[in-house]
Formats: structure tokens, C-alpha cells, sequence
């Protein structure tokens, strides 16, 4: 590893692409396993814990790592495709020593670890060698002094703390996709989860929780207070919340939706009122709805709200006033693409699509993606019997509808069967 600087530190190799001697990716670094046996010796380093196709944890082995040079890490391409199991004796760096509350031995100095460095000593194999150190905010800063230690010099990361932060690993999993955040806290011990999410903010445990198998989604939201608990499930998408609250038992997601914002609950309640698996079950109620007088500029610039998924973004949805759903009678849809093609100044009623068929909210999964492979689309609307807009189906909500009971975690498991 000739190349490799001699100190690497652990929070920064998270979400680093994983390459085969070939140059394509493999994965992504997740975390580092290490045994720790004692506070004065430096725990070895085992090896990664990478994610690879399919959302699977497996073991990278330091001995099929020949390099970690410009943000990516190389291996020997030889890697066990089997998923990644913790052993009693293991400790995950990034899962369950960021954010330990540590003494520093000879200062008295007490802090949280936010960042630990590895090197390679004399007998080539990697060890833990130095341990960030924060101490608390004093006074009017906004961050307490930091320190850069060696492992030695560090008292209480030998022992398994029941009592832990979660700001540094929060840190962390915010800067990462809310599906990779998803897979990371499913893997936590759960009082570490807990500690997780008790940190988090409203919107990305939203974001997240939309990721997680639904037992997962069940038992945190289970676990948070009923307030908390209703603000969380306003900041996510009617449809994803429909569907965990219908997961509840019934007293509970009558309290929950009680507690919601009115307007929030009442989206919610309409996609409760559906009958499972059709169109207007699997709806989302928020795509990009706008009126006949309209311009393409003003269409052009809601589809590039970035919080809209690309198949949301994908059709403009004309119709009269009221402009909520259900809405004015639908004049028609437009395209992103003919959107692309016209003047701005000109209507965007001028652009419209009103030739195919709209869904009706009582459409099977079957009909939906009939409907979608019929017309190539990505997304369509849904109307009662008068025409009014109720909300619209995109590709993606069909998927997550026809995909078996918690796929997430079978996806996994296949993976596992077929390696």
C-alpha cells in the first residue's frame, strides 16, 4: 500500500466507492470491525463493512484491501459475498464508538469521541492508533475543544457503555442517502438505534422510516411518543404514512391521526378510505397540480423543487379551481419533455396531453401497471366519476405495492442464497 497515507480516520472513509482490480465498483465502506482487547493495546483492525448490490452488508477482510488512495479504497477483488454477521468480540467504529463518552487519561479531560484513526504498524496489519476527543460546548461556544489522541491515552472505550450520544453517528447518517441511512440504523443494537432516532429531526427520521422494512417502521414509531409520533408522520409522504399507520392496531393510528395537523390527517384518512392494493390506496395526493392560466416557466419551475421524486416531476397536472385534491375537473397532463420543447412565456394548456385514459381509484395493481406500460409512463392521474383529480400513481409506489411483504429484507436474503 504504498500509497495509502498513514493515518486514515474512520468518518471520512464512510460512503467511499469500493473497487475491484478491474476499476468497477464493488460497494461502498459502511464501517470498519475491529477487536478491541484492552484500553492500553490498539485494537486491530478486521476489516470493512461494505454495502453491495442488493442493500447486503458483507465483510471485507484488511487482507483483500491493497489500497486507500484519493476518496475510494481498492481490493483484490477476491471478496465472500456472504452478509456481514457482528461477533460477540467485534465493535463497529462507526455503529458503536462514535459518540462514547471517554476520559483522557493524565488531563482528566471527559468528552465524546467524534472521529477514530487507523495506521499500519510494523507488522502490516491495521490498528486503531488515534481517538478524536470533543469536549462539551463551555460558556458562549458553539463546540467544545477538541483533542487528537492516542489510543492509549483514552480511558472507557474498552467497555461496552449502555448510556451513549448519537450526535456524531447522527452526523454521519445525515450525510448519507436516507435508503443507506435506512440500512445502517436496521443494523444497530437496539439501544443504539434508539439513541439514533431520539436525535434525529423530524424530517429525516421521516425520510428514513420510508426506507425501513415495516416491522421496523412499527417499532420505532412505537417507541416515540404520540406527539412526536404525529409530527413525524406529517413530514412523510401521505401515501408512505397511509401505509404505516395501517400497519398500527386501530386505537393507535386513531390517536396518531387525531394528533396530526388537520389537513395532513384528512390526505391520510382519504387514502385509508381506499380499498388495499388499488390506485387510490397507493396514490400520493401532492403531485404538481396547476391551473389553466398557467405558463410553461411556472410549470417548469414546480417540477424542479428538489423533494419531488423524478416521477412526481415527470407530469404537470392542469385542472380548474379548487387546486387541491380532489380538485377541479382535469383538463389534461403535461409532459416534462414537451414542457422542455415550448416558448415559457406560452400556457401550458397548450402543451396538454388529454388523449389516454385516466385511472379510477378503484383500478387493481395489475390495471395500474397495465396502464403505465400501455402509455409509457412513469405516472398517471387518478379522477373519481365527475373527473376530479384525486391524486396521482407513479412507478415507484406501484413497485413498493407488488413487491412481496418486507422485500427489503428478502432482497437481502436472496443475495445471500444465491452467493
Amino acid at each position: 500500500m504504498s500509497t495509502t497515507p498513514a493515518r486514515v480516520f474512520a468518518a471520512r472513509l464512510v460512503g467511499l466507492p469500493i473497487f475491484d482490480p478491474q476499476g468497477d465498483q464493488v460497494g461502498k465502506v459502511r464501517d470498519l470491525v475491529v477487536a478491541v482487547r484492552s484500553e492500553v493495546h490498539q485494537p486491530r483492525v478486521l476489516g470493512l463493512v461494505a454495502e453491495v448490490f442488493g442493500r447486503r452488508r458483507i465483510f471485507v477482510p484488511m487482507t483483500r484491501v491493497t489500497n486507500i488512495d484519493s476518496g475510494q479504497v481498492y481490493t483484490t477483488g477476491l471478496l465472500n459475498m456472504r452478509r456481514f454477521e457482528q461477533r460477540p468480540t467485534e465493535t463497529l467504529v462507526i455503529g458503536q464508538m462514535l459518540d462514547r463518552t471517554v476520559t483522557i487519561r493524565g488531563t482528566g479531560v471527559t468528552g465524546t469521541v467524534y472521529d477514530v484513526a487507523m495506521e499500519q504498524a510494523r507488522n502490516r496489519d491495521w490498528v486503531l492508533s488515534r481517538v478524536a476527543v470533543q469536549e462539551p460546548a463551555k460558556g458562549l461556544r458553539r463546540r467544545g475543544q477538541s483533542h487528537v489522541v492516542e489510543w492509549r491515552d483514552v480511558d472507557g472505550l474498552s467497555r461496552r457503555e449502555e448510556a451513549q450520544g448519537a450526535t456524531h453517528l447522527v452526523a454521519a447518517l445525515n450525510e448519507m442517502r436516507p435508503a443507506d441511512a435506512a440500512n445502517m440504523i436496521h443494523d444497530l443494537p437496539p439501544e443504539r438505534r434508539t439513541a439514533v432516532v431520539a436525535a434525529l429531526d423530524d424530517e429525516r427520521l421521516a425520510d428514513v422510516l420510508e426506507e425501513l422494512p415495516e416491522e421496523d417502521q412499527v417499532e420505532i414509531l412505537e417507541h416515540l411518543d404520540s406527539e412526536r409520533a404525529a409530527d413525524v408522520l406529517e413530514e412523510m409522504s401521505p401515501d408512505d404514512a397511509a401505509d404505516l399507520i395501517a400497519d398500527l392496531p386501530p386505537e393507535t393510528a386513531e390517536a396518531l391521526l387525531e394528533l396530526m395537523e388537520p389537513e395532513e390527517a384528512e390526505d391520510v384518512r382519504r387514502l385509508l378510505s381506499y380499498v388495499e392494493n388499488t390506485a387510490g390506496a397507493m396514490m400520493t395526493p401532492e403531485p404538481v397540480i396547476l391551473g389553466p392560466d398557467a405558463t410553461i416557466a411556472d410549470a417548469l419551475a414546480h417540477v424542479r423543487n428538489p423533494e419531488l421524486t423524478p416521477a412526481l416531476a415527470a407530469l404537470v397536472y392542469v385542472c380548474r379551481q379548487p387546486l387541491e385534491p380532489p380538485t377541479g375537473k382535469l383538463l389534461g397532463v403535461a409532459h416534462i419533455q414537451r414542457l422542455l420543447r415550448e416558448p415559457p412565456s406560452t400556457l401550458v394548456a397548450g402543451a396538454l396531453d388529454d388523449s389516454m385514459e385516466w385511472l379510477r381509484p378503484e383500478a387493481t395493481i395489475d390495471e395500474v401497471a397495465a396502464h403505465l406500460a400501455t402509455y409509457n409512463l412513469v405516472a398517471a392521474p387518478v379522477v373519481d366519476e365527475a373527473g376530479h383529480l384525486l391524486g396521482a400513481v407513479t412507478v415507484d409506489d406501484l413497485l413498493d405495492h407488488m413487491l412481496p411483504e418486507g422485500w427489503r429484507d428478502r432482497a437481502v436474503r436472496h443475495h445471500e442464497d444465491v452467493s
